[in-house]
């Protein structure tokens, strides 16, 4: 096999799905940008746009006049948000991790740590990605940019939580979930008691989720001292702390849910096909656990990976609650 036959799969990174988009059709100049960014392993995303839509949907199930002509940008403006949020994130991420992600088997093929990009090129694309987030920030009501703003500093903490703490899955969900509040403001122009209680159900769904995630690196994080909540729980204790998670995540989007809509006397089917999507949530964190091996690394990526489909199911039937 010649230099030039192995050059592609040098360059790939190892934790990407195989035949990823940017593998196969991302210009090759691109590519190490877009890695930066997550943009090959979209599930980060899509677990930072996820609650964007709880937050959204909620408010309008709230709003005794439902949904407005301007959700729509809003939502719009969380998906194209979430994506450059996300990658000036991992960005950063990347960024601070570079000598721990050269010291791991799964990460070492990341942009930085393999040579792909500098340091400084990093920084500067971390800045373009933040700046375009701005501009759409900026179209929203002043709540809602207040609440952005305050967001960078959980982005700026985030990669050094681990260092520090055996939970940084905490800071992790503070940031992941910040969605919540910025579309329910964004439609609702003031914060309200009800989105700050689904905020905090996502930050006990982050733990659950990516505490399964954690489990991939654990041998490789105890070998460099970071640390997790997979190896703070271990093996052992792993299961009954999840179920803890996926328990305090229903219970709180429940109680989210009715503090939402109660004051505004809803109809039995618009309570219903709220709570119904909430049932349906717990259900597959529920399955998620029936199949859990905290040894196999490649079934806790994919359990990691169904979390879109578990965060979408609440979404949807949110979404359908506020058009009753």
């Amino acid at each position: 096999m010649t230099a030039e036959s192995q050059k592609p799969e040098a360059t790939s990174v190892a934790d990407a799905p195989a035949g990823n988009w940017v593998d196969r059709f991302a210009p090759p100049p691109s590519r190490p940008y877009l890695r930066l960014s997550r943009a090959d392993r979209p599930i980060g995303t899509w677990l930072l746009l996820i609650p964007c839509f709880w937050g959204l949907a909620l408010a309008a199930a709230a709003d005794p006049l439902g949904y407005r002509a301007w959700d729509a940008w809003i939502a719009g403006g969380c998906v194209i948000g979430a994506f450059l949020m996300r990658g000036a994130g991992c960005t950063w991420n990347d960024i601070s991790d570079r000598e721990y992600d050269a010291a791991v088997a799964r990460t070492k093929s990341r942009p930085i740590p393999s040579g792909q990009v500098t340091v400084k090129q990093a920084i500067l694309w971390m800045a373009a990605q933040a700046v375009l987030s701005a501009l759409i920030l900026f179209s929203y009501n002043a709540p809602t940019i207040a609440l952005g703003i305050a967001s960078l500093a959980l982005v700026v903490i985030y990669p050094f939580a681990k260092r520090f703490t055996w939970w940084p899955q905490i800071f992790l969900g503070l940031a992941f979930n910040w969605g919540a509040l910025i579309a329910w403001t964004a439609h609702s122009g003031s914060l309200g008691a009800a989105a700050i209680v689904l905020w905090f159900s996502g930050i006990a769904w982050t733990l659950f989720y990516d505490t399964i995630y954690a489990h991939q690196d654990k041998e490789d994080d105890a070998l460099i001292g970071v640390k997790s909540t997979a190896r703070l729980f271990g093996d052992r204790n792993s299961l009954p702390w999840l179920r803890g998670f996926l328990a305090t995540s229903v219970l709180l989007m429940t109680a989210a849910t009715l503090m939402a809509l109660l004051p505004t006397e809803p109809s039995l089917p618009k309570l219903l096909v709220a709570l119904i999507g909430i049932w349906g949530f717990g259900w597959h964190m529920a399955w998620q656990l029936t199949r859990l091996d905290t040894t196999d690394p490649a079934k806790c990526l994919a359990l990691f990976r169904s979390n879109r489909n578990t965060g979408l199911i609440p979404a949807l039937f949110l979404a359908c609650s506020a058009l009753l």
